[in-house]
């Protein structure tokens, strides 16, 4: 049986929501290991003069304790 835990991420980026989820997964390897998944739990954008500027991801990650 295995032990999961899953922690609460917020990213951003200049780019897409895509790239910002990515960047809080990446940034969690760092210093949790053995990620299995990740869920957009939230996404949010900042506007400027009627354009998308940020994108912002509340996301989930879970991973395997060991």
């Amino acid at each position: 049986m295995a032990v999961l835990k899953v922690i609460e991420v917020l990213a951003n980026s200049d780019k897409s929501w895509e790239d910002a989820a990515k960047k809080a997964v990446s940034h969690a390897s760092k210093s949790v290991k053995n990620i299995r998944s990740v869920y957009i739990n939230e996404q949010s954008a900042s506007v400027d003069d009627g354009k998308l500027t940020e994108y912002r991801v509340n996301v989930k990650i879970t991973f395997e304790v060991k």
